[in-house]
This record gives structure tokens, sequence and C-alpha cells, in this order.
């Protein structure tokens, strides 16, 4: 292995962790935003109503884009263990 192959491994990894990971943080910070700016207006401070909306947006993004994130893991681990020969050979 040289190098080259590892650092381009890593950056793949790297890439992956961040496209999964995305849209699920976005969604936490854009419901997160919200309620904040819902509570700040209200003046209403339940921790139990930030965590809530987050939950169960969060779920509803999972749903929909959980197949494209399993999608692009199992994309990724195929591509790992075809390039397991050319690694170490």
């Amino acid at each position: 292995m040289t190098p080259e192959s590892i650092m381009t491994l890593g950056r793949q990894a790297l890439e992956l962790t961040l496209m999964v990971s995305a849209p699920l943080l976005v969604t936490a910070l854009g419901v997160g935003l919200i309620v904040s700016i819902f509570q700040a207006a209200t003046q209403i401070n339940e921790m139990t109503l930030s965590f809530i909306p987050k939950l169960v947006a969060m779920v509803i993004v999972m749903v929909i884009s959980g197949p494209w994130m399993l999608g692009l893991m199992v994309d990724y681990i195929r591509r790992l263990f075809s390039s397991i020969p050319t690694l170490v050979g």
C-alpha cells in the first residue's frame, strides 16, 4: 500500500461520512433554528419543545433519505472490498 492509496481511501471515507450525515445535520439545524426563534418570540423555555420536533423531523428525513444513504454505503463497501487485491499486491 502506498501513502497515496491510503490517503485516497481516507478521503473517500470522509466524503461518504459527510454525504451520509449531511441530511440529518441540516434538518436538525433547520428545525432547531425555527424552534429557537419560536421560543424567543413567545418566551417559552421548555426543553422538550426543542427536542421533540427535532426528533420527529430527523425520523422523517431518515425514512425519506435512508435508502439513498444505505446505497451510498453499500457502494463504497463494495468498491473497497473489490480493491483489496490491488491494494495488497
